[in-house]
């Protein structure tokens, strides 16, 4: 199993890559996490932007897919696309995941 954590500029955007993801069986689920705020430095300038953190939870073997089509939904022209394998998931949780993506 893998976390794929990715940014979005408003809980619509967001929404609409989770459904469409999970909707195409690329990740099992998307967590919308509002309230974040990303600081940093584009193109020179100092940025400081509202963001909705989108948690996604996906299989190994999906990953490339995942990445590809999450990049085509993305607004942005460099998405936030970091994906992590956990160090420990609760079984039942790793089944539900896995049978959602057609794995099980």
């Amino acid at each position: 199993m893998l976390l794929v954590l990715t940014s979005f500029p408003d809980a619509d955007t967001a929404a609409t890559a989770a459904r469409t993801l999970v909707g195409e069986k690329l990740a099992a689920c998307g967590t919308l996490l509002p309230g974040a705020r990303s600081i940093y430095e584009w193109e020179g300038k100092m940025e400081d932007n509202a963001e909705v953190l989108l948690l996604l939870k996906t299989g190994s073997a999906l990953y490339a897919k995942l990445e590809k089509r999450l990049a085509k939904l993305h607004p942005y022209e460099v998405p936030e696309i970091i994906a992590w394998e956990p160090g420990a998931v609760h079984r039942p949780y790793a089944a539900w995941v896995a049978a959602a993506l057609g794995e099980a």
